[in-house]
């Protein structure tokens, strides 16, 4: 076991953690944080993102103890400490681009850290950023329209 600590959604908790033990078990198991989702386990699928130091990454596989002093966003932290939706969850409404839902995690953490380092994506970009991210239910035309109406914002 150690004991480390991280910024969570804006908080610093100190956890005791397995070494092996995946960000996304101590995210869901032990903080109900329930944004990011267990999809196929192997970083491929893009279900498990999160912001880490402000950069999208897979929770699923990462262990959390070698993320010791870093500073993780969860969808639950999006919008800080004013509350509400964040503008790239608003316009995700806004567009309906979410079908079952368990892909939108992912494709909204991923438009944050693009939008973050790129305001004006144009759709090329949102596409190629977005890539990573599966979703099976068809909406990636409505995700697309919600990133580009993000960045309008």
């Amino acid at each position: 076991m150690k004991k480390i600590s991280l910024k969570i959604n804006g908080q610093t908790r100190t956890h005791e953690v397995d070494e092996s033990m995946p960000l996304l078990y101590l995210l869901r198991g032990e903080l109900a944080l329930n944004g990011p989702k267990y999809g196929c386990g192997l970083e491929q699928c893009g279900s498990c993102m999160v912001l880490i130091d402000g950069r999208a990454g897979p929770s699923c596989r990462v262990p959390a103890a070698e993320l010791e002093g870093k500073e993780i966003i969860t969808l639950e932290g999006l919008a800080g400490e004013k509350g509400g939706l964040h503008p790239v969850q608003k316009a995700f409404v806004e567009e309906e681009a979410a079908q079952c839902g368990y892909c939108i995690n992912g494709m909204v953490i991923a438009a944050v850290s693009l939008l973050r380092e790129n305001p004006q994506p144009d759709e090329t970009t949102i596409r190629e950023r977005l890539e990573r991210n599966l979703c099976r239910c068809g909406s990636h035309s409505r995700i697309v329209r919600a990133v580009r109406r993000a960045a309008g914002r």
